[in-house]
């Protein structure tokens, strides 16, 4: 007994195209989402001015940020796009990088599928590769354990990744704040629980690390004494 085909609905309008230029010409849209922010990568990365349909200006170097004003409506590249996003919501960092990364390797399969290997094969490659890629990065990776030289090491973690921000020139000063909050984090503490408030005027240099936690802590066990008082 034969199984009825699934029906598939598309939007009106739509096109299904197929075959090798169809993949070659996804391969060309993805590089092209990939160079509008591959300037914006490492140190010298350069800030990218972008002006919605609305007029409203945005001025950023992130990838993610900047891959969510685009108006992407090739189906291929939008790809690029959402594995930014997922990029943003896992890590929270290396947007720019996993774009550029998907879009080089798909760069280098395109002279593949010009000479007639199959799809598939490719993906197999890429995927033993990435294997091999794994097990190499483990074999380099730094344990990191509690005490010692930990926080020194956290710091230039921070400080490489504030190169490429706006603060880079006060990326030291922000570095030792940002491991400061974080080594107040643990199991009760979630880092949704750090928060950032703007206040207007000063240099970046007024900024300053507060632990409500502990002032919350301390002005109930205060009030716990005075009314321990009262009651006396």
């Amino acid at each position: 007994m034969m199984m009825n085909a699934p029906i598939i609905f598309l939007k009106e309008g739509t096109e299904a195209k197929y075959g090798k230029q169809q993949i070659l010409s996804n391969i060309g849209a993805c590089g092209v989402v990939a160079d509008s922010v591959r300037t914006t990568l490492g140190p010298r990365g350069m800030d990218k001015l972008i002006v919605d349909t609305k007029g409203k200006t945005t001025i950023s170097n992130d990838g993610a940020t900047i891959l969510k004003l685009l108006d992407v409506v090739f189906p291929a590249a939008q790809v690029m796009v959402d594995i930014a996003k997922s990029q943003d919501a896992e890590v929270g960092d290396g947007t720019t990088t996993v774009v550029i990364l998907a879009a080089e390797l798909l760069k280098r399969s395109k002279e593949f599928i010009e000479d007639g290997v199959s799809p598939q094969l490719i993906i197999r490659a890429y995927s033993k590769a990435c294997e091999e890629a794994l097990r190499y990065l483990d074999e380099l990776s730094i344990k990191v354990n509690a005490g010692g030289d930990t926080r020194d090491m956290l710091i230039r973690c921070a400080t490489t990744t504030l190169s490429s921000k706006l603060v880079s020139h006060e990326r030291d000063f922000f570095a030792e704040m940002v491991v400061e909050a974080v080594s107040h984090l643990d199991e009760c503490l979630p880092i949704d629980m750090i928060g950032i408030k703007k206040v207007s005027g000063g240099s970046l240099l007024v900024s300053s690390f507060i632990n409500l936690f502990e002032i919350r802590i301390c002005s109930c066990v205060w009030r716990n004494l005075q009314n321990d008082q009262q009651l006396q």
